[in-house]
């Protein structure tokens, strides 16, 4: 997988020359170029809202948003692709799995290592209802979590297990196949946040015991910003309370939102031409396999941790073993604040990196960088390659050796 870098013209305010985007935990760059051209298909020969119209150019619409569903049900292994609800983002996702699914008196358990979009959903049901939750404690280092410690936070009245598959911090991989075979033996409902690891790692819905799984579209799936989707398993939808009202472009006479699916979560038109283009990629990822991308994942990250091992005054946060994290690195360097480092990785490296908390202030918590203005983060993508990364562990180890001397004058 060769690696891409750009742009050919400067951008405002910056200098011309290699510019590294080790950015993909934020958002996937570059794109295929089959996902811009589907955009620009629609765009120019389709241009219609599914289910508004029974001519040929709405049912062509409807028709590219089934093959986007068809493709993931494909990707993630699900058991029905109506089950796939498409959202603005995995936020999205979240928010209609967990206010969807918790009432007042439930419990509700998570990780230390979860993101905002986990950790707020809970924290505002908390405060407007009698919904509480337990945040299960992580690996004082690698950040993993031990299923025991969710099987001893059960109660009688939990209701909902949401574990972050991937981390955005320290890029740590849950064993969730093990978590989700915890829930279903309590009846508990096990929702999988796969923001990081959706078209990076292989995930099974069925042999991995999810019953919801949120994802975004424009990160590991290669798709455009804008979309996402949170998979329902069978029979779960009817514990799930839509957040949305509107027109589906089905059963107008009735005077409430359709039961069946997909229409039942979704009302409104769709973002159609984001979802052209997340089902090329999709269907980019499907030709690539996602067992090829995630060793692909897996040798840059040897290399990057084999670049820094030993080197003073650059730490590593997370799992130094590559086989329990993907391609998302915090790092700090001694006696730098984590944006300064950013700041001169893009001025003298031309590499972009994304600097502070990361939406995950328990994580930083846990890792002791809340108070140190969180870490630097650097994430890959599948067309970052060795060289790559050999680069940007170059100039941290550079960075580092200057902080040093500086230090030591």
């Amino acid at each position: 997988m060769n690696s891409r870098n750009f742009p050919s013209a400067p951008l405002p305010g910056r200098a011309a020359g290699r510019r590294l985007y080790l950015d993909n935990a934020a958002t996937s760059f570059p794109k295929p170029p089959e996902v811009l051209q589907a955009m620009v298909d629609y765009a120019t020969s389709i241009g219609a809202s599914a289910g508004r119209g029974g001519y040929a150019e709405a049912q062509a619409s409807a028709a590219v948003i089934q093959t986007c569903r068809e493709r993931l049900n494909d990707l993630f292994h699900g058991e029905n692709p109506h089950h796939f609800i498409f959202t603005l983002n995995c936020t999205d996702a979240l928010n209609l799995a967990i206010k969807g699914v918790l009432r007042p008196g439930d419990h509700a358990i998570t990780t230390w290592i979860d993101h905002n979009s986990v950790l707020r959903p809970y924290n505002a049901l908390a405060a407007d209802s009698e919904v509480s939750h337990t945040h299960v404690p992580v690996h004082p280092v690698t950040c993993v979590v031990d299923p025991d410690d969710i099987r001893k936070a059960l109660r009688p009245n939990t209701r909902l297990i949401a574990v972050v598959h991937g981390s955005n911090v320290t890029g740590t991989i849950q064993g969730i196949r093990e978590i989700g075979r915890i829930a279903r033996e309590a009846g508990v409902l096990f929702l999988v946040d796969a923001a990081q690891t959706a078209g990076h790692v292989p995930i099974d819905l069925q042999a991995d015991g999810i019953d919801l799984l949120a994802f975004p579209g424009h990160k590991g799936l290669m798709g455009p910003l804008g979309t996402g989707a949170l998979y329902i398993r069978p029979g779960v939808e009817r514990l799930v309370r839509p957040l949305r009202h509107g027109g589906t472009g089905s059963v107008s006479e009735q005077a409430v939102q359709p039961e069946f699916m997909p229409d039942k979560f979704e009302a409104g038109s769709h973002n159609a031409i984001g979802l052209a283009g997340l089902s090329e990629g999709v269907a980019w990822i499907l030709r690539k396999t996602v067992k090829a991308l995630f060793e692909h994942d897996q040798m840059l990250c040897r290399t990057f941790v084999e670049g820094l091992t030993g080197v003073d005054g650059v730490k590593i946060l997370g799992p130094q073993d590559v086989r329990q994290r993907l391609g998302v690195f915090s790092v700090r360097v001694a006696g730098m604040e984590p944006m300064k480092l950013a700041e001169q990785l893009e001025r003298e490296f031309g590499i972009l990196t994304r600097a502070g908390l990361h939406c995950a202030p328990l994580a930083h918590q846990h890792l002791g960088t809340v108070a140190r203005n969180g870490t630097t983060r650097l994430s890959f993508g599948p067309f970052i390659s060795e060289t790559d990364v050999r680069d940007a562990a170059s100039a941290l180890v550079k960075i580092a050796s200057a902080s040093l001397s500086v230090a030591h004058v």
